[in-house]
């Protein structure tokens, strides 16, 4: 599994926080995390929650990342920019608790964290326990045991209604302002880490259309 980390501009400063503790916890089940940053709240690229949505969005539709791990100061307002798109189910985890019950029962690929409520001493740990609950494993099993199989069809059922509320992700990322998908891409390492992995060519064609 390849795990992507996107932080916004006003929790920025804890990127290595997150990328040293979620590295700690997936890489010895063999995983892969890849960071796009930011990585400090220096970087000249700034990127907002909403241009978490649209960089988290692209990662997973285009298969170049199968779980992204994001947030911001309350957590709310990156995971309903993430959850505006096609081909991600984002659930808003502050617990270790929360990530366990949204990985079994909503089996979602993306989570965000709010990363300025109660992130003082232990804040590290916490972000520990968040991952090692959240893969601890294999998700959409249910919880508890004895409700997998209507959760699973609540998924499913879910999964169809999406399908039908969202059009072409491509022609979405083309209908939006211009400047603002640009700057979602506009990280240092970007170009460097997702055409290296992208799998879907569309997506990538325009991607690069948008970048120009």
């Amino acid at each position: 599994m390849k795990i992507a980390l996107i932080n916004e501009n006003s929790q920025a400063a804890k990127n290595a926080v997150i990328f040293n503790a979620l590295k700690k916890v997936v890489e010895p089940k063999g995983f892969e995390v890849v960071n796009y940053g930011m990585y400090s709240a220096d970087d000249k690229a700034q990127l907002t929650y909403v241009q978490n949505g649209i960089l988290a969005a692209t990662l997973l539709n285009s298969g170049a990342a199968d779980y992204v791990i994001t947030g911001c100061g309350t957590g709310e307002g990156a995971m309903l920019a993430l959850n505006s798109f096609p081909g991600v189910i984002c659930g808003h985890v502050a617990t270790p608790l929360d990530a366990y019950t949204f990985a079994q029962i909503n089996d979602g690929n993306a989570i965000s964290i709010p990363f300025a409520l109660g992130f003082g001493w232990g804040g590290d740990l916490n972000l520990e326990y968040i991952f090692e609950k959240l893969f601890c494993e294999p998700s959409g099993q249910g919880y508890p045991r004895e409700r997998a199989v209507p959760e699973q069809r609540n998924k499913k059922i879910l999964d169809g209604v999406r399908a039908a509320a969202f059009k072409d992700f491509c022609e979405i990322l083309k209908s939006l302002d211009r400047d603002l998908v640009k700057g979602a891409f506009a990280g240092e390492k970007f170009s460097e880490l997702f055409f290296a992995s992208c799998k879907d060519e569309k997506i990538a064609a325009t991607v690069k259309e948008l970048m120009k």
